[in-house]
């Protein structure tokens, strides 16, 4: 597949983009929604572009607005039943968030092993995915920022201080930081056993999203950092789609 396509990752808080060229990726960026300089430089008109979008109402608008001036056609994805080589288990599949659709697509096409897909964003999310590419199901938990803002909303003493990780925290702002990674890699640690025990073997552990460098260290077990899963899965459900 040779003909330019351009990959958009449309998050809560901010977009990941890639320029595809001659199966290669010519061009990678991370645009906040307040400044989409770099991706508005990308933009070729007559590139179709397929998109992965979680983002508000309001910002799919102004995206939308962004690529039809620039003469780009878009093509907005979500998931379904079955596609490349992966089966939806959720009880309503089009209910399942397009950008975990798309990081499970993603860990197919690197692995056919089982493994477990974690992104850690605003909300984190830990998808199991078996050796035959059934999406098992999964389990969504607050992100770091939205546990901390929990803890200084609805308590009385917790500042807004950053702290830092400890293994025994002596400082009340350390002790919150630590204990939501804490929390946040036993829900992890906790669908990998559970993966090990439906699988009969130890699956391959995938993490993506813009916070998951704050819990990678932290894990006890084997796990791969991937910032571009889910562009990744954009990119195969891209081809597959220009191919028809």
């Amino acid at each position: 597949m040779n003909r330019r396509r351009l990959l958009i990752d449309a998050g809560n808080t901010c977009l990941k983009w890639a320029v595809v060229e001659d199966k290669q990726w010519r061009a990678q960026g991370r645009s906040d929604y307040a400044d989409w300089a770099a991706l508005t430089v990308q933009l070729t008109a007559g590139t179709p572009c397929f998109i992965a979008s979680v983002a508000s109402t309001a910002q799919e608008q102004r995206l939308a607005a962004l690529l039809g001036a620039a003469g780009i056609s878009a093509h907005w994805l979500a998931a379904e039943a079955d596609l490349a080589g992966v089966k939806n288990s959720y009880l309503n599949p089009l209910q399942l968030g397009v950008d975990r659709w798309m990081g499970l697509i993603a860990a197919r096409g690197r692995t056919r092993e089982p493994v477990l897909v974690v992104s850690v964003g605003t909300a984190m999310t830990v998808d199991a995915l078996s050796a035959d590419g059934v999406f098992l199901g999964g389990v969504i938990v607050p992100g770091i920022r939205l546990m901390r803002q929990a803890l200084q909303q609805g308590t009385a003493l917790i500042a807004e201080t950053m702290g830092h990780w400890q293994a025994f925290p002596r400082s009340t702002a350390d002790a919150v930081e630590s204990g939501i990674v804490a929390a946040l890699c036993g829900a992890i640690q906790q669908q990998h056993a559970r993966l090990v025990e439906a699988s009969g073997s130890a699956p391959q552990c995938l993490l993506t999203g813009g916070d998951a460098s704050m819990v990678l260290p932290h894990l006890a077990l084997p796990a791969e950092q991937v910032p571009a899963l889910v562009l990744e899965g954009v990119d195969c459900v891209a081809r597959e789609r220009m191919a028809r």
